[in-house]
């Protein structure tokens, strides 16, 4: 996921030097754990799930994320792996499958007690492990639940782990890019 974002910003500032842009000062990047979490929620502070409610079902019984709604229960939510990325709604920043589909990486160090190490000053946990470090440093925090987790996993406070070197057929990533502001010349 690294590498791609590494590619990613190599070909966006290639194809801005083309066009006289110029390079992006930014690079592409994997969102740390809150980043994803604040772009999740999609504006709702205390909604536990993206689409501002406290349901996995609309007023007219249906799901609203691709997720195993009961044991063994893959194909009732309209589809047994991954689905197209607009097969449900997006969340109210537009983001479509921030819970469900597939869970995403996120560039966090996972710990369990993340959050007595957290301040204001020290937002985030970051370590890349190498090959050779004990496995507990090789976890990085995982969100959003999949097509095969349940409900709770599609909560946007519900963290998981899985190692960095890893592939999953159930996990992907997102790629964020800072937002600098506007320029003084669109004003």
């Amino acid at each position: 996921a690294t590498a791609f974002c590494y590619w990613r910003t190599k070909l966006w500032n290639t194809y801005a030097q083309t066009r006289g842009d110029g390079v992006n000062s930014e690079d592409y990047r994997l969102p740390t754990e809150h980043e994803w979490e604040y772009a999740a929620r999609g504006g709702h502070d205390l909604a536990p799930y993206p689409w501002g409610g406290y349901y996995v079902r609309n007023a007219k019984g249906c799901l609203l994320a691709n997720f195993k709604p009961g044991r063994g229960n893959y194909p009732e939510d309209g589809g047994l792996y991954t689905v197209k990325a607009d097969a449900y709604f997006p969340n109210d920043f537009g983001l479509y499958n921030m819970s469900g589909n597939v869970a995403e990486w996120t560039v966090t160090a996972y710990t369990e007690n993340a959050y007595s190490f957290l301040h204001d000053l020290n937002p985030d946990i970051r370590y890349d492990a190498k090959d050779d470090d004990p496995e507990a440093y090789k976890r990085k925090v995982i969100r959003g639940g999949s097509w095969k987790d349940i409900a709770h996993y599609m909560q946007t406070g519900t963290r998981h782990w899985e190692y960095q070197d890893t592939t999953k057929s159930y996990i992907g990533f997102r790629c964020v890019l800072t937002f600098l502001g506007r320029s003084l010349n669109d004003f």
